[in-house]
C-alpha cells in the first residue's frame, strides 16, 4: 500500500481548508450560523453526517476475525496496548498541561489553555486506526499482525476512551459532559464500527474477500476525503473569529503535539527493540502510538464543546502536523532497521 496523493499532501489540504473556512466565516457568516441550527444533544448534525462519512470507510477496512488469532504472538500486542492506553493519553496531558500552562502562559488567555489542554487530551485518548496501514506499508510492516493491533485498538476505545477522557479532563477542570461523551462515542464509534462489520459481512459472502479488497473498499476514498475537507471548511467556518485574533496559537498548539509524536513513537519503537521483537512489528507498534483517531477527537470535541471553539481547533492542528511527522517517523524506522535481528519473525494466519 502506497500513501496516496491526498494523504501525502494532507498538510497542504488542511491549511486550503483553513483559509476557505476562514473566508466562509468572516464574509459569508450567516452559513456556518445556518448550520449551527441543527444539533440534537449537543451534536451538531451536518458535522456528525461529515464525520460518518470518514469514519465509515476508514472501519470497512478493519477484519475482527483477525482477532482469533490474537493469543499466538502477544508480545507485540502487549506493546501496543500499554503505550496507547496506559503512556499516551497521560504524556499528552503532561506535556500539553506543560506548554500550555506554563510555558506559555502569558501568551494564551487562560480560558483558552483549558480549551487546548481538552482538545490534547482527545487526541491522546485516541490512537489512530486506518491511516496505520498506509504507516506499517511504508515501513513494510507485517500487515496481517498490523490487522490485529488496529482491530483490538478499536475495541478498546469503545471501553477506556470515555473513562480516560472523563478523568483527564476533570483532573485539568473541565466540566465533564458525560452523557454527550458516551452518546459521542456511540455514534462515532459504536455506530460505524457495526455497520462497517455487518457491511463487510454481507459483501464478502455475496461476492467474496478479493472483491471487497480490490473493488469495494477503494469505492470509498474519494467519500473519505470529501467527508474530511468538507468537515475541516465548516469548523474553520464556525472559528473563524478565534483564528484571526490569535494566529500564532496554532504554533503554540503544535508543538507538544510534535513533542508527544516523538515521544510516543520512541517510547513503543524502542520498547520493542528490547523486548527483541522484529522490525515489521516494531515499527507500526511505534506508528499506532504516534498517530491519531484524529476524526473521532475531532467529533468528541464539536460534540462535547461546542460553545468552546479552541477545543476543535487543538484536534485539528493534530491533524495538521501528523502527516509531515509521520512521514519523517517512517524515515526514521526504516534508516534503523539493522537495529533488529532479522531472525525474529512474525506471522499470522489469517
Amino acid at each position: 500500500m502506497k500513501i496516496s496523493f491526498f494523504e501525502k499532501y494532507l498538510t497542504i489540504f488542511v491549511l486550503i481548508c483553513m483559509a476557505i473556512g476562514i473566508i466562509v466565516g468572516t464574509y459569508l457568516p450567516v452559513v456556518p450560523s445556518f448550520l449551527n441550527q441543527f444539533e440534537i444533544a449537543a451534536v451538531n448534525i451536518p458535522i456528525g453526517i461529515l464525520i460518518w462519512i470518514m469514519i465509515y470507510p476508514m472501519m470497512l477496512k478493519i477484519d475482527f476475525t483477525s482477532i482469533k488469532n490474537v493469543g499466538k504472538k502477544p508480545k507485540g500486542l502487549f506493546l501496543t496496548w500499554v503505550v496507547n492506553w496506559l503512556i499516551k493519553p497521560f504524556t499528552m496531558f503532561g506535556i500539553a498541561y506543560l506548554f500550555f500552562y506554563v510555558i506559555f502562559n502569558n501568551l494564551i488567555p487562560m480560558n483558552l489553555q483549558q480549551d487546548y489542554l481538552a482538545g490534547a487530551v482527545l487526541l491522546g485518548a485516541a490512537p489512530c486506526t486506518a491511516m496505520v496501514f498506509v504507516w506499517s506499508s511504508l515501513t513494510r510492516g507485517n500487515p496481517a499482525y498490523t490487522l490485529v493491533q488496529v482491530a483490538t485498538n478499536d475495541l478498546i476505545i469503545l471501553i477506556l476512551f470515555v473513562p480516560i477522557v472523563g478523568l483527564l479532563l476533570g483532573i485539568s477542570g473541565v466540566v465533564v459532559p458525560w452523557m454527550t461523551l458516551f452518546l459521542s462515542v456511540f455514534l462515532f464509534v459504536v455506530i460505524p464500527l457495526v455497520s462497517a462489520s455487518l457491511t463487510r459481512y454481507l459483501v464478502i459472502k455475496q461476492k467474496g474477500l478479493d472483491f471487497y479488497n480490490q473493488k469495494f473498499i477503494s469505492k470509498f476514498s474519494f467519500v473519505t476525503i470529501t467527508g474530511l475537507l468538507l468537515t475541516l471548511i465548516l469548523i474553520f467556518s464556525l472559528q473563524a473569529e478565534l483564528i484571526i485574533n490569535n494566529p500564532l496559537h496554532i504554533l503554540y498548539i503544535s508543538i507538544p503535539l510534535i513533542l508527544q509524536t516523538f515521544l510516543i513513537f520512541f517510547i513503543a519503537y524502542l520498547s520493542a527493540k528490547k523486548m527483541k521483537l522484529p522490525h515489521d512489528v516494531a515499527a507500526p507498534a511505534g506508528m499506532i502510538g504516534a498517530s491519531n483517531f484524529f476524526e473521532l477527537a475531532v467529533a468528541v470535541a464539536v460534540s462535547l464543546f461546542p460553545l468552546n471553539p479552541g477545543v476543535a481547533l487543538a484536534t485539528i492542528v493534530g491533524v495538521l502536523v501528523e502527516v509531515p511527522i509521520m512521514l519523517i517517523l517512517v524515515k526514521i524506522a526504516n534508516k534503523s532497521k539493522h537495529w533488529f535481528s532479522k531472525e525474529m519473525e512474525v506471522s499470522y494466519d489469517h
